[in-house]
């Protein structure tokens, strides 16, 4: 850690903003409450930086070990998959809202198991805390 923070000072101009940035004292504790394998940072006086998938294709660059060169090819390779994941989330919105156009308001229970979908594919900040269920009429 000590020498990707060295190499990554002397070459501060190959990471702009939207490569690389530090996070803020508020965002390093939520990261070490929310992630165990944060806890060496919870006493650190300094704030972590974070990279971007561009900084860490830069990090690659700057970064010559053999080790440094396997953590660039295992986390490019996460991005890759969160593209896939992502793609995928937005094919099925998609395909649920052609489908409810299809059907229009013939059937309510089928109606409430689409908004349950859409609601369970909506990203855990915005769920909302009501359970939902079915009714009998």
């Amino acid at each position: 850690m000590k020498r990707l923070n060295e190499q990554v000072k002397r070459n501060l101009t190959r990471f702009p903003d939207d490569f690389m940035f530090i996070l803020t004292k508020k965002e390093k504790d939520e990261l070490v409450a929310n992630c165990d394998r944060f806890t060496l940072l919870k006493h650190s006086s300094s704030l972590p930086r974070v990279f971007t998938e561009q900084g860490v294709a830069m990090l690659s660059s700057v970064l010559n070990s053999e080790r440094a060169i396997q953590v660039s090819i295992a986390i490019m390779r996460v991005f890759v998959k969160l593209k896939e994941l992502i793609s995928t989330h937005r094919e099925l919105a998609l395909k649920l809202q052609e489908l409810e156009k299809r059907m229009g308001e013939k059937d309510q229970q089928i109606i409430s198991i689409f908004e349950a979908i859409r609601e369970l594919m909506a990203p855990k900040e915005k769920r909302s805390r009501v359970i939902k269920g079915f009714r009998q009429n």
